[in-house]
């Protein structure tokens, strides 16, 4: 229900918007709030695991453990960027947002996202040199390098949102206030502006398609080419040994890219924000969600390290 105290006002002047979120389900709102917040629980205490299992045990500390790492941080910024303030919205009438608050969450979410590219990037990168190039490994991926490359995909992320978030917070809005969405989705922002938004549209889609194609192109390249390296292997067993060890990074990226093309990737003339906000919760949630289950369940060395600090006197 839209808030009264908005009512007839100029929402360029008061700078404030009302998140929709999922109020049009009225009934489900105590089961949402439920399910929501088990989600977000499970994905902190998951990833929370993940990183005090690799700091903790020594076998651990190598440069596919420290990515990984660094994997765990981001999902838990990644969720966290969303889901408080959603939660935080079944309590309060309203449900409002300022323009500063929705800009913040645009940018970062915008920056973490574009981080997991690049850090996806770079554990494939690692995959590579480990199975192509095994006895150069230690030498190619030493820890300076490792921090270079982790560092790297956190600071260069952080330029890949900044021009259109500085253009959207010039941008005037008027009636509707009503931000559909269950956060501040760029689309659902643009929507509700009388601003002239094509040179955002054309940055957005410009630096998204860019930083996409970077990161796949680059992943596939060393995917074909660690396939090329695994088939001279003589040894059925030996091959298998040397797939395993990408296999739970190779489900991630499919995972992560098949969740964010569920939600974009599709004809115009079907995309309405109503689906949106369904198809948004698949890449939000699951990748953070599904992430300490992929590589718990499938690398042996992580399953055998947790094992061992559950048993420690």
């Amino acid at each position: 229900m839209e808030d009264k105290n908005f009512a007839g006002k100029n929402l360029s002047s008061l700078q404030h918007f009302l998140i929709v979120g999922f109020s049009d389900l009225p009934q489900m709102q105590i089961p949402l709030f439920v399910i929501f917040s088990l989600m977000y629980l499970m994905a902190l205490l998951g990833n929370l695991i993940i990183m005090a299992t690799i700091y903790a045990r020594s076998q651990l500390q190598t440069p596919m453990y420290f990515f990984l790492s660094n994997l765990a941080f981001l999902d838990i910024s990644y969720i966290s960027a969303i889901f408080p303030q959603m939660l935080a919205h079944y309590f309060q009438n309203g449900r409002s947002i300022s323009l500063t608050e929705c800009l913040l969450q645009i940018y970062f979410f915008i920056y973490l996202v574009s981080t997991e590219f690049f850090l996806l990037t770079v554990m494939a990168y690692d995959r590579y040199v480990a199975i192509c190039n095994p006895l150069h490994y230690t030498t190619i991926m030493n820890r300076t390098f490792c921090m270079q490359l982790a560092s790297g995909s956190w600071a260069l992320s952080f330029l890949v949102p900044l021009a259109h978030t500085v253009l959207m917070s010039k941008l005037t809005f008027c009636q509707p206030h009503r931000l559909n969405h269950f956060f501040c989705d760029v689309a659902a922002l643009l929507k509700i502006s009388c601003s002239n938004t094509h040179i955002i549209d054309m940055i957005t889609y410009t630096l998204g398609a860019t930083v996409l194609l970077i990161s796949f192109l680059s992943i596939i390249t060393s995917y074909v080419n660690i396939t090329v390296s695994i088939q001279k292997i003589k040894s059925k067993r030996g091959r298998q040994k040397a797939f395993s060890t990408c296999a739970s990074h190779l489900t991630v990226v499919i995972l992560f890219y098949g969740s964010l093309s569920f939600a974009y990737v599709r004809p115009s003339s079907t995309y309405s924000l109503n689906d949106n906000k369904v198809m948004s919760l698949s890449y939000i949630v699951v990748t953070p969600l599904c992430n300490p289950i992929i590589y718990g369940i499938r690398n042996t060395d992580f399953k055998n390290a947790l094992w061992n600090s559950k048993n420690r006197p």
